[in-house]
């Protein structure tokens, strides 16, 4: 299954220019526990944000750039090539908001987490509400004075 996790404004903000701009240890936590022991892909700007890899993974990046990845990144140079795969194991999409969207209509699940204020956000997440249902929702959460909920939504 192909699966996307993102934490969202409620106008679907992903960051703004300086980065993620709410710092939420609950979200990080549900983030880590969804996507451990699975390969997870990434943009090249979100790769860019890591120091090292996430442990327990294999974090590939998608990057036309000849130049080697920090060691523990596996470059790939077309998001389809990590969908395509025959493996039977869930596959994580993690950002960013590029490849969020040429690859959302692949997607079999999105893990959002919904973040009820609006942070001015200068990248999204794409569209989705046409194309998948609630398929669940945490009960309300709250961490640093935000109110957010942990949704899973199912492609029609």
């Amino acid at each position: 299954m192909l699966k996307f996790i993102a934490a969202i404004d409620n106008k679907r903000g992903l960051a703004t220019d300086e980065g993620i701009p709410w710092k939420l240890s609950k979200d990080l936590q549900y983030y880590r526990e969804k996507t451990e022991h699975h390969d997870i892909l990434m943009g090249f700007g979100t790769y860019i944000e890591f120091e090292k890899p996430m442990p327990n993974r294999r974090n590939f990046v998608v990057t036309s750039k000849d130049e080697p990845l920090k060691p523990g990144f596996i470059a790939i140079k077309d998001a389809q090539e990590f969908i395509s795969g025959s493996d039977k194991e869930d596959k994580w999409i993690i950002g960013g908001a590029k490849l969020f969207e040429s690859t959302i209509a692949y997607a079999d699940q999105l893990y959002i987490t919904q973040i009820l204020a609006d942070f001015h956000c200068t990248k999204f997440f794409p569209e989705y509400k046409e194309d998948f249902y609630l398929a669940e929702r945490s009960e309300l959460l709250v961490e640093n004075d935000l109110n957010f909920y942990f949704e899973v939504w199912n492609h029609k």
